[in-house]
């Protein structure tokens, strides 16, 4: 049971490697806010938790989600992405308001939503791994995945902190977010094959 350990360690950073980029991005734009850091940690574990559950609701037999509806979850980082977009547009020679963009102002439902949008991956990488493992492994992968969203958290406002991070991000993460959004959401899309991609 054990063992499942550094497998679980390796499927979570595999599939989340995304995440941390989007959790940079969040605590860039929180700057050092406790109650959006703690916004931005409350919803990463609200959306994580939610791809877990349809996961081994899936693996069990379950399905909540049709599969051909999980590429359309792309929508909701591609709609976030064009709305914080429009945003920077309207707003692109007045400095103060990029700090206070209420687009981009990370909350605990986008944050969520979007951590469940970009699950796809997870989803199509945890059913089959939860199907073919002991339930005391799937224990064990289940508490790894949840350490590991703890320390994803944290490398996401360590490198939102540092110095050349917490420049560029001060002057271009206005701009970035709404980009990250409309690729990942584009890529969820085409990926899954949604519309006919």
């Amino acid at each position: 049971m054990w063992q499942a350990v550094g497998p679980a360690v390796a499927v979570f950073a595999a599939t989340n490697i995304d995440d941390l980029l989007l959790l940079t991005l969040y605590f860039g734009r929180a700057l050092g806010e406790r109650a959006l850091d703690r916004r931005i940690v409350v919803g990463q574990y609200l959306g994580f938790v939610a791809i877990v559950v349809v996961s081994l609701l899936a693996a069990s037999g379950l399905r909540l989600l049709p599969v051909d509806a999980i590429p359309y979850l792309g929508l909701i980082p591609l709609l976030l992405g064009l709305r914080a977009g429009i945003d920077v547009w309207r707003h692109r020679g007045d400095e103060s308001v990029h700090d206070d963009s209420s687009a981009q102002t990370p909350t605990t439902g986008k944050v969520a939503a979007l951590t469940f949008a970009n699950g796809g991956d997870n989803i199509g990488v945890y059913v089959p791994v939860f199907s073919s493992v002991s339930a005391g492994a799937v224990a064990v992968y289940v508490v790894v995945f949840l350490v590991m969203v703890a320390l994803w958290c944290l490398a996401g406002r360590r490198f939102a902190a540092n110095p050349v991070t917490a420049r560029a991000l001060s002057r271009w993460g206005h701009v970035l977010l709404p980009v990250v959004l409309v690729a990942l959401g584009t890529v969820i899309l085409v990926e899954g094959g949604a519309f006919g991609l």
